[in-house]
C-alpha cells in the first residue's frame, strides 16, 4: 500500500491499530504468524563443502589437474605437488570470495536496532526489534536507530540520517503530512522512516508498515543475495587459454607419438616424449605467476590508498569502460562549505576548502577585509551566534561536531577571524527557539555588552523573506518591498541555480519591555541581512582525474540520491556534463524498462534522486551494452549494484560495512582520483600478464616444435623430458615473474579500454607467440644438428648444446616481451628485477650443465668453450632478427 499518500488517520485505520493503546498481545501473536519475525532472512545457501568443491569445476583447473596426472606418471612428484598447491590456493580464494554475500547480509543485520520502544496494551515498552510486527506504534528520538519501516504519525523537529539508503549528503527533515507524488523515490518520502536509519534530531511516533524482508533494507538484502556474480575478463581469458592449450597439447602429443613410431622409435620412448610435450604445451606455472602478479599489484594499490579484496579486481579495473560514481564524499568532500555571501545587493565569494578555517573574501577579483564591510561582518557574526556546531581537530584534520549546515556557517565566520568564545564575551544568549521543520528556522535572543537585546533568526530564505518588513541595504535599514524585494529574490534564485544551499539571516532589535516568550512573537517584523550560500564542493583533484579517464576512453557517470540541480551543478564543475550529455532522475527511470534504458543509457552522464533498484538497473543496462562497469558507493543502497558490477568499489572512510563486504576494492581515502590510479595499475597488470603469457607460450612453442621437427626428420630426441620440465618450471619461472613487476609504458592511459571480448591472443599476440616460438625451435634444432652431425660428439653432448641454446634464446627473448614492438623500444635495464631473474636462470642452467652431481639426473655434459660461441650466436637470432625488422619498418 502507498502509505505515504495516506493521511495519518487513514494509515492507522488501514493497519487496524490504535495510537492510544497500540496493539494488544493477542493481535501481536496473530500478526507474527501472518507476517513472520522482523529480521532479514537468508536465501538458500550451499554447504561450505559443496561451495568449496564447486571451485574446481573451472576448465583451467581441470587442465592443471591433468598436468598433475601427467607429471606424476613421469615421476615428477615435486612438479605434481606444486600444481596441486596452486589449484588448492585458487580454490580457497574463490571459496572465500563467494561467501561475501553472506557477510553483506550479516553486516545489514548489525544495522537493525537492538531494541525498539513500542506501545503495547496501552503501555510503552522496550522490545527486541525482532519482535516488532506490522501495525505496532513505535516511539523514537535523537540517537535511536529505526527498527522497521514505518509511516510517521507525529514529528517534532525530526531529522533522520538516511545517506546510506538515499545518498543524500544531509539528514532528511521529516513530517507527518501525506505526500501526493507519483513515482516518489526513497529520498522523496519525507513522511516515512526506514529500518536501519538513524534519528539525528528531534523525536517522533510512527506506525510500522513493513518488517523484515518487506522493508527497504530487506529489498536490498534480497538484491544482494540474488545479484549475479560476474566473472572477470581475466578469468574468462584464462579459461579460453586453457581450452586452447589442452586441445593443442592432445593433438601434438598424438602427432609426435605417431610420427616417432612411424620413423622407427620404440613406443615407450615416444610415449614419454609425447607426454613431455603435453607438459610443455601447458604452462603449469601460469596460474601461480598470474596470482603473484596480481598480489604484487595489490601491494602497489595499498600504497595508492586502495585495498583489493578480490585479486582479479585489479586487472578488471584495467578494462573498465564506464565508472559509475557516487557524488557525495567520492567526487565531493562531504563537507558543506560556504562559497558565496550576499547582502545589500553585493555578492562576495569565499575561498578555502573543507572545514579548514582559512580563506579569503573576494568581491569580484578584489580581496577585502570582512571587518571593514559592516553588512558582511554582521552576516557572519549573526551566523555564528545562532549556531551550535563546533570545530574540532582530530588526527590533524578539522571535523564538525554538529549539524553540517551550522558547521559551514561556523567555518565561514572563523575565516573572517571570528571566534565563538570571544563573541560570547560580548553577547549573552538569553533564549533559544530551536529549529523546527514546520517553521524552517531557528532563533536566539541575545543581549550585547551595552544591555541591548535583539533576536537573530536563520532559516530558509523564502520563509525569512516573508516575515521581514525591512532590509539592510547600502548600510541603511529600508522598507523591504518593490524593486528591493525583486532583487533579493533574483539573488536567491541565482544562488540556487549554482546548486548552493542557501541560509538567510535576519534580526530584530527588542524593546526593554518585550519578553518574546513565544516564537511567533520573536520571529516577525524582522530586518533581513543577507544570504550565505553553501555546497559540498568537488574535490580539487577529481576534475583532472575525470579528464584523464576521458583521455583513456573511460566514461564517468554520476549516480546520486541527491537533488537534480545539485548533481548537475557539480557535474558541470567536474567536466562530466558536456556537449550532448543528458541528465535523468529517478522518476524517469521508473517509467523506463531495462530495454528502453539500454537505448538511452549511453547518452546519460548524470542520474539523480535514484533508489537502490535504479542503481542496479543502470549497471545492468550498461553491461548489456557491452561495457565493463566499475560502480562506486558507500551506502547500503549501493551494495546490490556494487556486487553486480564488474568491479565494485566502496569507500573506506564513509562506507558502510555492507558496501565494503559487497565490494572488490575499498578506497582508503574515499577519493575518485584513487580510482584513476587503480585503473592505470590494472591496465599495467593486464599488459604484464600478456607479457609473460607471450614469453611462456613462445618458449613452449619453441620446445614443442624442436621435438616435432626432430621426429619428422627421424632424428633422436634433441631434448630429454627432464630437461623440458626443468626449463618449464625453473628457467622460465623467474623471468616470467619479473615481467609481472614491469613498469607501465608511457601511453598506458592514452589508449581506449580493451574490448571485454578481446581474446588472449588479440593485438598480434598469437602471431608473436608462433613466430618467435618457431624461430626458437628452429635455432635449437640447428644447434643440435650441427653438433650431432659434425663433431662426432655423444648424443648427450648434442642434447646439452640444444638445451643451452633453448634456454638462452628464451632468456634473450624475455626482453623482447617487455614491449609490443621490439627489444629496442624500451631500456633493457628499466626492469632490474628482470635482469637479476635472467642472470639467476643462466646460473641455474650452468649448474645443471657443469655440476657433476646433476649431470646424471639431467643427462647433460660440460659444454666446450668454442661451442658457446655457436650457442650465443644462434640464441640471439630470433630476437635481433625481429628487432631489425621493427627498426626498418619504423624508419620507413
Amino acid at each position: 500500500m502507498m502509505y505515504h499518500e495516506m493521511k495519518e488517520t487513514d494509515v492507522v485505520s488501514a493497519l487496524n491499530t490504535n495510537t492510544q493503546q497500540g496493539l494488544i498481545s493477542e493481535d501481536v501473536e496473530k500478526r507474527r504468524e501472518k507476517f513472520g519475525w522482523n529480521e532479514l532472512e537468508e536465501g538458500e545457501k550451499q554447504s561450505a563443502l559443496v561451495l568449496f568443491l564447486s571451485q574446481f569445476k573451472d576448465f583451467m583447473v581441470l587442465v592443471l589437474l591433468g598436468a598433475t596426472l601427467i607429471s606424476g606418471l613421469l615421476g615428477e612428484y615435486i612438479d605434481a605437488i606444486a600444481i596441486i598447491a596452486i589449484v588448492l590456493i585458487n580454490g580457497f580464494l574463490g571459496f572465500f570470495q563467494e561467501r561475501k554475500a553472506e557477510k553483506s547480509l550479516n553486516a545489514l543485520r548489525e544495522l537493525s536496532a537492538p531494541q525498539v520502544t513500542v506501545l503495547r496494551d496501552g503501555v510503552w515498552v522496550k522490545v527486541p526489534s525482532k519482535e516488532v510486527v506490522v501495525g505496532d506504534i513505535v516511539r523514537f528520538s535523537s540517537g535511536d536507530r529505526i527498527g522497521a519501516d514505518m509511516r510517521i504519525l507525529q514529528a517534532n523537529n525530526l531529522e533522520i540520517e538516511e545517506s546510506a539508503l538515499t545518498g543524500e549528503s544531509v539528514p532528511s527533515v521529516k513530517h507527518s503530512n501525506a505526500i501526493e507524488q507519483e513515482n516518489a523515490t526513497l529520498g522523496d518520502l519525507s513522511n516515512m522512516a526506514f529500518m536501519g536509519t538513524m534519528v539525528t534530531r528531534g523525536n517522533g511516533i510512527g506506525a510500522v508498515t513493513g518488517i523484515g524482508m518487506k522493508t527497504a533494507m530487506g529489498e536490498i538484502a534480497d538484491m544482494i543475495q540474488n545479484a549475479e556474480s560476474i566473472t572477470t575478463p581475466l578469468q574468462r581469458k584464462l579459461e579460453q587459454l586453457g581450452k586452447i592449450l589442452i586441445v593443442v597439447a592432445l593433438l601434438l602429443t598424438l602427432l609426435v607419438v605417431v610420427a616417432g613410431v612411424v620413423h622407427g622409435h620404440d613406443v615407450y620412448t615416444m610415449f614419454l616424449a609425447g607426454v613431455s610435450l603435453a607438459v610443455a604445451a601447458i604452462p603449469e606455472g601460469l596460474p601461480a605467476i598470474v596470482t603473484v602478479a596480481l598480489s604484487l599489484g595489490v601491494q602497489r594499490m595499498i600504497r595508492k590508498n586502495a585495498i583489493v579484496r578480490k585479486l582479479p579486481a585489479v586487472e578488471t579495473l584495467g578494462c573498465a569502460s564506464v565508472i559509475c560514481s557516487d557524488k557525495t564524499g567520492t567526487m565531493t568532500q562531504n563537507k558543506m562549505t560556504v562559497t558565496h555571501l550576499w547582502s545589500g545587493g553585493r555578492t562576495w565569494t569565499v575561498t578555502g576548502t573543507g572545514y579548514q578555517p582559512e580563506g579569503a573574501f573576494l568581491e569580484g577579483d578584489k580581496e577585502l577585509n570582512p571587518r571593514n564591510e559592516k553588512s558582511l561582518y554582521q552576516l557572519l557574526t549573526f551566523g555564528l551566534l545562532c549556531n551550535h556546531a563546533e570545530l574540532k581537530l582530530k588526527d590533524e584534520e578539522f571535523i564538525i561536531d554538529g549539524d553540517p549546515t551550522e558547521g559551514a556557517l561556523l567555518v565561514s565566520a572563523m575565516k573572517a577571524g571570528l571566534e565563538r568564545e570571544a563573541l560570547l564575551s560580548q553577547f549573552t544568549i538569553e533564549k533559544e527557539f530551536p529549529f523546527d521543520s514546520t517553521r524552517k528556522m531557528m532563533s536566539v535572543i541575545v543581549k550585547d555588552k551595552y544591555g541591548k537585546r535583539f533576536v537573530i533568526t536563520k532559516g530558509a530564505p523564502d520563509v525569512l523573506v516573508g516575515i521581514s518588513e525591512s532590509i539592510l541595504w547600502d548600510g541603511r535599514q529600508q522598507y523591504f518591498g518593490g524593486d528591493v524585494l525583486s532583487k533579493v529574490q533574483e539573488s536567491i534564485d541565482e544562488l540556487a541555480s549554482k546548486a548552493l544551499r542557501t541560509i538567510a539571516i535576519a534580526f530584530k532589535p527588542l524593546k526593554e519591555e518585550q519578553s518574546c516568550s513565544r516564537e511567533e512573537e520573536a520571529e516577525r517584523d524582522l530586518t533581513f541581512i543577507g544570504l550565505q550560500g553553501m555546497i559540498d564542493p568537488p574535490r580539487t583533484e577529481v576534475k583532472q582525474a575525470i579528464q584523464e579517464c576521458k583521455e583513456a576512453g573511460i566514461k564517468t557517470v554520476m549516480i546520486t540520491g541527491d537533488h537534480l540541480i545539485t548533481a548537475k551543478a557539480i557535474a558541470k564543475q567536474l567536466g562530466i556534463l558536456h556537449g550532448k550529455s543528458k541528465v535523468m532522475d529517478g522518476k524517469t527511470l521508473n517509467d523506463l524498462t531495462l530495454d528502453q534504458l539500454e537505448n538511452v543509457v549511453e547518452d546519460v552522464s548524470v542520474f539523480a534522486r535514484v533508489s537502490p533498484e535504479h542503481k542496479l538497473k543502470i549497471v545492468k543496462a550498461l553491461q548489456n551494452r557491452g561495457h565493463i562497469v566499475a560502480m562506486t558507493g558507500d551506502g547500503i543502497n549501493d551494495a546490490p549494484a556494487i556486487k553486480s558490477a564488474d568491479i565494485g568499489i566502496s569507500m573506506g572512510i564513509t562506507g558502510t560495512d555492507v558496501a565494503k563486504e559487497a565490494s572488490s576494492l575499498i578506497l582508503l581515502d574515499d577519493n575518485f582520483a584513487t580510482i584513476k590510479a587503480a585503473i592505470k595499475e590494472g591496465r599495467n597488470i593486464y599488459e604484464n600478464i600478456r607479457k609473460f603469457v607471450r614469453y611462456l607460450l613462445a618458449s613452449n612453442v619453441g620446445e614443442i616444435l624442436v621435438m616435432l621437427f626432430a621426429m619428422l626428420l627421424s632424428l633422436p630426441l634433441p631434448i630429454v623430458p627432464i630437461q623440458i620440465l626443468w626449463v618449464n618450471l625453473v628457467t622460465d619461472g623467474l623471468p616470467a615473474m619479473a615481467l609481472g613487476l614491469d613498469q607501465p609504458e608511457e601511453n598506458v592511459m592514452k589508449r581506449k579500454p580493451r574490448h571485454p571480448k578481446e581474446g588472449v591472443f588479440a593485438r598480434g599476440l598469437g602471431w608473436k607467440v608462433v613466430s618467435r616460438g618457431f624461430l626458437i625451435g628452429l635455432i635449437t634444432l640447428v644447434s643440435f644438428m650441427t653438433i650431432y652431425y659434425q663433431n662426432n660428439e655423444p648424443l648427450a653432448y648434442a642434447q646439452t648444446v640444444a638445451f643451452a641454446t633453448l634456454v638462452l634464446a628464451q632468456l634473450i627473448h624475455v626482453f623482447d616481451c617487455r614491449s609490443e614492438h621490439s627489444i629496442l623500444a624500451r631500456n633493457p635495464f628499466g626492469n632490474m628485477y628482470l635482469v637479476l631473474a635472467v642472470l639467476s636462470s643462466i646460473l641455474l642452467m650452468l649448474v645443471v650443465i657443469y655440476l657433476p652431481g646433476l649431470q646424471a639426473i639431467f643427462h647433460t655434459m660440460p659444454i666446450k668453450p668454442k661451442d658457446w660461441l655457436l650457442i650465443i650466436s644462434l640464441s640471439a637470432i630470433p630476437t635481433f632478427l625481429l628487432a631489425g625488422t621493427y627498426y626498418i619498418r619504423k624508419k620507413a
